[in-house]
């Protein structure tokens, strides 16, 4: 018997579900599929592209990729500026135990991003096996070459030298050096005694020519002194001439005549008076 139209039509709508499944299906999978295929390198990365574990030579920069599902994998690697602290023992060229506190401030060369990832592996590793080691090596190299003393007065010619030894060692990995600095020198026991007396003892000879060129300011003062005064002296007597003289002998004269004296002797002292005014002055009778 044939089903009338309105029953058709009712069983049509109940099978017409069921057949949309596959298509709903292979919209999701699409979806899926379109989604996966995308990726993002975030900021301060290089993405290093894979397929099948093959490195791709170029990394990629950052932002919005598309790869291949399954087959092809991104990994992030870091090159921003990373921070790194150690300590290492070395000997100075005087044979002197230094325990040397270092920090470097390194980053990975972005264009070579897919080579170390290859030759040595993610951020971790490269610390490990590359820098670390180079550190080591530049400091025990660059310490030998300066005496203990040298390493305090000349800081930073020991940093530099440090430095010098530190880049091409690491540019060979396609690593960059942005700073380094030394944190600290620490030295034996004995070491820092004899700096302390030594530094004491560069006190006490300073304090010692301080002392001498203050005794030989001095001395020239009183010296230039003494040449003022004499100097004075001598020009006071220059000024004193003859007429001078009789003029001051004649302002302290009171008016009175020479007196002649008679000794037991018959001899007769005669008290003189200045030129000038023995002619003025009136004779007197000798007394019998």
């Amino acid at each position: 018997m044939t089903p009338s139209l309105p029953a058709f039509a009712s069983q049509a709508r109940a099978h017409l579900p069921f057949k949309r499944w596959p298509l709903m299906a292979g919209c999701a999978f699409a979806l899926l599929l379109g989604a996966s295929s995308l990726t993002t390198v975030p900021a301060g990365h290089r993405g290093v592209l894979t397929t099948f574990g093959r490195v791709h030579e170029r990394p990629l920069t950052e932002g919005l990729h598309v790869r291949i599902p399954i087959a092809q994998r991104v990994v992030p690697m870091n090159v921003q500026i990373q921070k790194g602290e150690g300590g290492d023992t070395a000997a100075s060229r005087d044979l002197q135990r230094v325990d040397v506190k270092v920090a470097i401030n390194y980053r990975i060369d972005p264009p070579r991003a897919a080579e170390i990832y290859q030759r040595v592996g993610t951020l971790p590793e490269v610390g490990d096996r590359i820098i670390l080691p180079a550190v080591h090596e530049a400091v025990k190299a660059s310490v030998a070459q300066f005496t203990a003393e040298d390493l305090v007065t000349q800081r930073t010619a020991v940093r530099q030298r440090i430095r010098e030894q530190l880049e091409p060692r690491l540019a060979e990995h396609g690593i960059l050096v942005e700073d380094f600095a030394i944190v600290g020198f620490a030295f034996g026991q004995e070491f820092a005694a004899a700096i302390e007396a030594k530094s004491k003892a560069e006190q006490e000879r300073m304090k010692a020519e301080r002392d001498l060129e203050r005794i030989r300011v001095e001395s020239e003062q009183h010296l230039a002194r003494a040449r003022a005064e004499s100097q004075a002296l001598r020009m006071q007597r220059e000024q004193i001439t003859p007429e001078l003289l009789q003029w001051e002998a004649l302002k302290r004269w009171d008016g009175g005549l020479p007196e002649v004296v008679a000794g037991q002797t018959g001899t007769a002292l005669t008290l003189q008076l200045p030129l000038s005014v023995a002619r003025s002055a009136p004779t007197a009778p000798a007394r019998p």
